[in-house]
């Protein structure tokens, strides 16, 4: 099922996985991972899952190329693994989860862990929140042991419910014997469906001082900053939405929904505005 060109030598790695498709809120799961690739010395990709029969197609849909109007190429969505060197050996696995047979895939992406000698791994994805964008995001942490959820510091312990592949992932590779941390920003909900900054920042600056990475984070401190003063003008005609923000951030325990704007209206309009101005 995973094609492997060459493994790479690598020398005690750190896995780092954001899988999407269940919540990967303010992109700070694939955004984070987008922003290690850019920083690997020597970065090669040497593994990939091809997911074109394991997906449903109308939910995450292939892309195609075109050149002059004529259609060159399709994309098939796929997991890739790819490795290089970012102050310590770095093995990065990105792509949407898969609709079937989760247990054979990622038992495959625990195997490869295993043959690269990964010593531990870090899952990494965003969770929409009743949060202020106006407030520094926090990251919340599970882990597969309690030294490890013990090293993260904050973490949630009463969730049953349903999960994601990432979860399941983590569960896998603890149960192999590599120690797994997931890393999740806490994202405002109303902003949730657009690229954070912030959250993506928030994410790594958790990553970088639990792994040991020298993670540059000076390209996101800029991009947080105007993200956040675009919010603001988007915000400055509407009161009634600055009135619900404000009550989030007194910390009342319930905010009536019902005041929000009709729907989701909340976080189009504001999403809707950034991407006017982008």
């Amino acid at each position: 099922m995973i094609e492997i060109d060459t493994l790479p030598q690598l020398r005690d790695p750190i896995l780092v996985v954001a899988l999407t498709g269940w919540v990967d809120a303010g992109l700070a799961g694939s955004g984070g991972v987008a922003f290690l690739q850019e920083q690997v010395d020597a970065a090669r990709t040497f593994g990939r899952i091809d997911l074109a029969d394991l997906m449903d197609l109308q939910q995450t849909r292939p892309m195609v190329h075109l050149v002059d109007g004529v259609s060159r190429e399709i994309d098939w969505p796929e997991i890739t693994l790819s490795a290089g060197r970012l102050s310590r050996d770095l093995v990065l696995c990105t792509g949407p989860e898969p609709s079937l047979r989760w247990r054979e895939v990622l038992g495959e992406l625990v195997d490869v862990s295993l043959q690269l000698g990964v010593t531990e791994a870090f899952t990494v994805g965003g969770i929409p929140a009743m949060a202020s964008h106006r407030r520094p995001i926090s990251v919340l942490a599970t882990g597969t042991d309690e030294a490890l959820v013990e090293r993260a510091g904050a973490w949630r312990q009463d969730y049953t419910g349903p999960t994601g592949a990432q979860s399941v992932l983590q569960v896998m590779l603890g149960d192999a014997g590599i120690p797994t941390l997931a890393l999740w920003a806490q994202v405002p909900h109303y902003l949730s469906g657009g690229a954070s900054p912030p959250a993506i920042r928030a994410v790594l600056e958790r990553l970088r001082d639990l792994s040991g990475l020298a993670i540059d984070l000076d390209g996101l401190d800029d991009q947080s900053v105007a993200y956040v003063e675009r919010i603001e003008a988007g915000l400055s005609d509407r009161p009634d939405v600055v009135e619900v923000i404000t009550a989030i951030e007194e910390g009342e325990d319930e905010v009536d929904e019902t005041e929000l704007p009709s729907g989701d209206e909340l976080a189009s309009e504001i999403e809707r505005f950034l991407r006017d101005q982008s």
